[in-house]
């Protein structure tokens, strides 16, 4: 009953302007209030940087209609309202978590977003708000609210074993932001930066996704940030059972990046290897992971184009804080994770990595740099009982620098989540 007034309320403001009844709609539908507290903080090496630290609470309304069906049309809406209120006293001079304003973090965020939703088939058509995950665009979970964008998002799983996705995307909402502001090029996503920023008109965006076989897939993606940069993204993936307990998890992803139109930004050319192989048996996983910058890179920022607003590219193998994606760098990985549900310990995981990089390219005359980053992530989610689902996190990461442009940080984050299902 309360699923349904809340939908009826939604789609009366949102969509229909009445209280009619709409039964797929809304009993097919899906709406969860997450909660979320979450602390970070940021130490720096030698007073390299202010010291920077956060925490604060948030309560996340994330409602997903089911599809009423107009003629051939299925039609529905989500919509998802993010809120944050800073819990501890403003610490640092960085927006990565809440807002900043007059110099400082503000006290609260709030962000509210709708995507209408429409399909045919197997093909849908989604607008307003996104929350994509692609190798060319992704969302942000890391921090307390969500980044979004705005744009409109097509799928279409009508050929056997194929999606083919086209998008186009007009504008993005942060992390720590909270309205919408046009794209721009890392790191010039601040207002209060030197660099004026230079925008782009829109984000084209079209990619294909084919499952060759049960254990290969392939894709080919496309994206036309307007007159910053073009990224052409090829990515073979081989997952396959080595026998009933093993699984192993690989992958080879190859980005070209080139200037696209007036180059705002310069004369971008960046290409980007990144391999990697996991192999999960039992409780234990064991990773390795190969990434690889070439070309001059160009631009005003030496470094793998990415758009501002600190958007990460979870698809390079060695991602991270430091990114490994400075000109000419070459980075490996290992990495080691364990389940203790066979010690009867169910819901607890832990994960280690280490990432080298090396060979940083600084200009001529001038020593190579090179950078490290060690990594542990301690899980627990409550696996049953009256508190099921709820769920604690610790991330200790330590990133060390050797001529290049940044500081050697420890940073810890602890954040503690529970989702309360209608």
């Amino acid at each position: 009953m309360r699923r349904q007034t809340l939908w009826i309320a939604l789609t009366s403001v949102l969509v229909f302007g009445s209280t009619a009844s709409y039964a797929d709609f809304i009993d097919d539908s899906q709406v969860q209030l997450k909660f979320k507290n979450f602390y970070l903080d940021r130490q720096y090496d030698h007073d390299a940087k202010p010291d920077f630290g956060s925490w604060s609470q948030a309560a996340t309304l994330d409602a997903k209609s089911g599809y009423e069906k107009i003629g051939p049309v299925e039609v529905g809406i989500d919509v998802l309202a993010q809120y944050a209120v800073r819990l501890s006293s403003d610490r640092g001079t960085a927006d990565w978590v809440m807002p900043f304003e007059d110099g400082k973090q503000k006290r609260d965020n709030f962000k509210i977003g709708a995507t209408l939703k429409a399909k045919v088939s197997k093909t849908e058509l989604k607008v307003g708000e996104l929350l994509p995950i692609s190798p060319v665009l992704v969302y942000d979970p890391s921090r307390q609210l969500l980044t979004t964008y705005d744009g409109a998002w097509l799928e279409s799983k009508e050929i056997k074993n194929t999606k083919i996705t086209l998008a186009y995307i007009d504008g993005i909402n942060t992390r720590y932001g909270d309205q919408y502001q046009e794209l721009t090029l890392f790191p010039y996503n601040n207002v209060d930066h030197a660099t004026p920023k230079q925008q782009a008109d829109g984000m084209y965006i079209a990619g294909v996704d084919y499952q060759a076989t049960q254990d290969l897939g392939l894709s080919y993606w496309f994206a036309d940030v307007k007159d910053i940069y073009q990224q052409n993204y090829a990515g073979v993936s081989y997952n396959t059972n080595l026998n009933d307990k093993t699984r192993l998890l690989s992958h080879v992803r190859y980005f070209d990046n080139r200037k696209s139109g007036d180059a705002l930004y310069g004369d971008i050319e960046n290409q980007a290897l990144s391999i990697g192989a996991k192999v999960k048996t039992g409780p234990h996983s064991f990773g390795l992971g190969w990434q690889q910058m070439f070309g001059p890179n160009g631009g005003v920022t030496g470094l793998m184009p990415t758009l501002g607003g600190w958007v990460p590219q979870p698809y390079l193998v060695n991602w991270s804080i430091a990114g490994f994606i400075r000109k000419e760098e070459k980075s490996w990985q290992v990495s080691y994770g364990y389940d203790f549900k066979d010690v009867g310990l169910k819901g607890l995981t832990a994960d280690l990595s280490y990432i080298r990089g090396f060979d940083v390219n600084n200009g001529a005359g001038k020593d190579k740099g090179r950078e490290s980053e060690t990594t542990f992530v301690l899980n627990y989610t409550v696996p049953e009982g009256k508190l099921k689902g709820l769920g604690f996190q610790w991330m200790y990461m330590d990133s060390n620098y050797k001529n290049v442009n940044a500081a050697s940080l420890v940073e810890n984050r602890l954040a503690t989540t529970y989702t309360y299902h209608f």
